[in-house]
């Protein structure tokens, strides 16, 4: 079939040299357009769209006022960061948590506060559901969960429906499409009658792979697809940088394809029940230790490293997986984080992570875990764990200096200079600087670059693959993508249902934006060269797997209306009435 389609515009370009080229360079403006076009509409409609703050319930205070919940999570008591502030001397300053499920049901938990609480006037030891109108005692002050008044509630439903509603997304994904479309003409174009099947049928595939996802999602009535759209753009530029630096692998790189979206779809699905989520995180944890004893006994050595496990042909990085487990085990609801066994846990969990990361010698990948580390801790920081988190940042900083202080000061040796070290140290910056600098804003067209003869072109150098061949605006673009997908996990924090999908999200993403930082600033020697992975862009199986999951912690913190399959169709449904219907 490809003989048939494919052969003939290849044997015509081939004979007729002077319109390919002219085709080069007419489309060398026009990819970066299509993409500047495109982005242009998901961006804005993901940034843009609100979730508007809505009010669930209401405590009634003994004065007669009012404090609105606007969140399912709450945490009561006279600190100011309480989300429920009582200002009476008697209330503990975290006192308790007021917390409603997704069946609609609320419930109250003591934080072992000093005068107690009391539901109807019996104390409460532990997890108790409080109904409308029942009396919840805290600190002497008696309060009641009071009903949002059906007309309240309806006006909420129209705000939500108004300010959260995607643009559609068909515009988008046609010009992705063309964008596709275009690009595997284009390797058909600079490799003529020599052009590997699997280069251009590879970006048709990845287009047919879109619509039929797309559609899928329709079906089961979803209207919001920015993020995928921004991941399958990504993806469409790594598939072109693997027809041009690493042909051999595009099936492979297909079929990490289909595994990572079929892995996100799962998912996305698993993460609506959160008592589902909390049961996994402990088999869940075991498996990622599992996963990186295994790598510490069969792993191989490749660039100073060892984290690579091959068998069969085929190579896997359990590191990458691990990233998963690791979102799993920071991730936690508003009453696990004022629980010291589930801090302890995830402590534990990380500090096994650094350590086999030394151990291996990955030292990318360990600083991308331990600025997500970082930041999981300041999200969940509560009083009383400020300093067990401040002691276990400090250790694994000091064990992190430590253990990589050898090879650090080798990858830090022409870190600034790499031009004076171009035979050596500084090869790859330097030669990636300088395709970078040939391709200039619109790139010498897809096939048509050199850095792909040097190592690492296709994993650690592809933004300058992607400066070279497509340009410095799509490279950059590239980046914007992943800095958009930060900006929207940082917004989320406001409106998620739980602490859970918030710092899920805050955590996936940082996997994210440290491994873009630290790839591309790598390649151009404005920090070291760490050898990580650029998401979604960078060959690799398991990286294409791994960035598509954790996509789906992203997309389990998008509460705006039928925008995840994090939340079912059918229960929002049933909460909000008959006027809650699909967008």
């Amino acid at each position: 079939m490809f003989t048939a389609i494919f052969t003939p515009l290849a044997r015509f370009f081939g004979s007729h040299p002077d319109i390919g080229q002219w085709y080069t360079t007419i489309f060398r403006w026009v990819f970066p357009l299509l993409a500047l076009a495109l982005l242009l509409k998901v961006i804005r409609s993901l940034l843009q769209a609100e979730n508007p703050a809505e009010k669930w319930a209401t405590l009634r205070l003994p004065n007669g006022s009012e404090l609105p919940l606007t969140h399912w999570e709450n945490v009561l008591g006279r600190a100011k960061s309480c989300d429920l502030i009582v200002p009476l001397a008697s209330v503990s300053r975290n006192h308790g948590t007021l917390v409603r499920d997704e069946e609609g049901v609320w419930y109250y938990n003591d934080l072992g506060s000093k005068s107690g609480s009391f539901i109807n006037g019996k104390p409460v030891t532990e997890k108790t559901p409080i109904s409308f109108v029942d009396t919840l005692t805290v600190g002497g002050a008696d309060l009641k969960l009071m009903p949002v008044p059906a007309a309240e509630r309806r006006q909420n439903i129209r705000r939500r429906l108004f300010f959260s509603r995607p643009e559609s997304p068909w515009s988008s994904l046609l010009l992705l499409t063309f964008f596709q479309f275009f690009a595997a003409l284009q390797f058909i174009v600079a490799y003529g009658e020599d052009c590997p099947a699997g280069a251009p049928l590879s970006l048709l595939c990845l287009a047919a792979l879109m619509w039929v996802y797309y559609f899928a999602m329709r079906g089961l009535k979803r209207v919001a697809f920015e993020m995928e759209t921004i991941a399958f753009f990504l993806t469409t530029l790594g598939f072109c940088v693997c027809a041009t630096a690493a042909r051999d692998h595009l099936l492979t790189e297909f079929a990490a394809l289909v595994l990572g979206l079929a892995l996100f779809v799962t998912l996305s699905w698993f993460l609506r029940d959160l008592d589902r989520c909390k049961k996994a995180r402990l088999p869940l944890i075991a498996l990622g230790v599992a996963a990186l004893a295994l790598n510490l006994v069969l792993g191989q050595v490749t660039y100073g490293a060892r984290n690579w496990i091959s068998f069969g042909g085929f190579s896997v990085q359990p590191s990458e997986l691990v990233k998963l487990v690791f979102v799993f085990a920071g991730a936690a609801t508003l009453d696990e984080l004022f629980q010291k066994g589930n801090l302890t846990v995830y402590v534990i969990f990380s500090a096994v992570c650094f350590g086999a990361l030394g151990i291996m010698g990955d030292f990318g990948t360990a600083l991308i875990f331990f600025t997500t580390f970082v930041v999981i801790s300041f999200l969940r920081s509560g009083d009383f764990s400020k300093l067990i988190l401040i002691l276990g940042v400090a250790a694994a900083a000091g064990f992190m200096i430590l253990r990589f202080r050898p090879v650090v000061a080798g990858r830090f040796a022409a870190w600034g200079h790499v031009w004076e070290y171009a035979s050596t140290a500084g090869y790859q910056q330097t030669r990636t600087m300088s395709a970078a600098a040939s391709g200039g804003l619109v790139g010498v067209g897809g096939g048509n670059g050199w850095l792909h003869n040097v190592a690492a072109s296709e994993t650690d150098l592809v933004f300058g693959v992607l400066a070279e061949e497509w340009g410095l605006l799509i490279a950059v673009l590239a980046v914007v993508c992943i800095v958009t997908l930060g900006v929207f996990a940082v917004k989320s924090i406001s409106s998620g249902r739980s602490a859970f999908y918030t710092i899920a999200a805050c955590a996936g993403t940082t996997f994210f934006v440290m491994q873009t930082i630290l790839n591309v600033m790598g390649s151009v020697d404005l920090l070291p060269l760490t050898g990580v992975t650029f998401p979604f862009v960078s060959v690799g199986g398991t990286s294409m797997v791994v960035s598509w999951g954790i996509l789906a912690f992203l997309k389990a913190a998008d509460t705006r209306q039928n925008a995840s399959l994090a939340v079912s169709v059918k229960q929002r449904k049933e909460k909000g009435g008959a006027d809650y219907e699909e967008a």
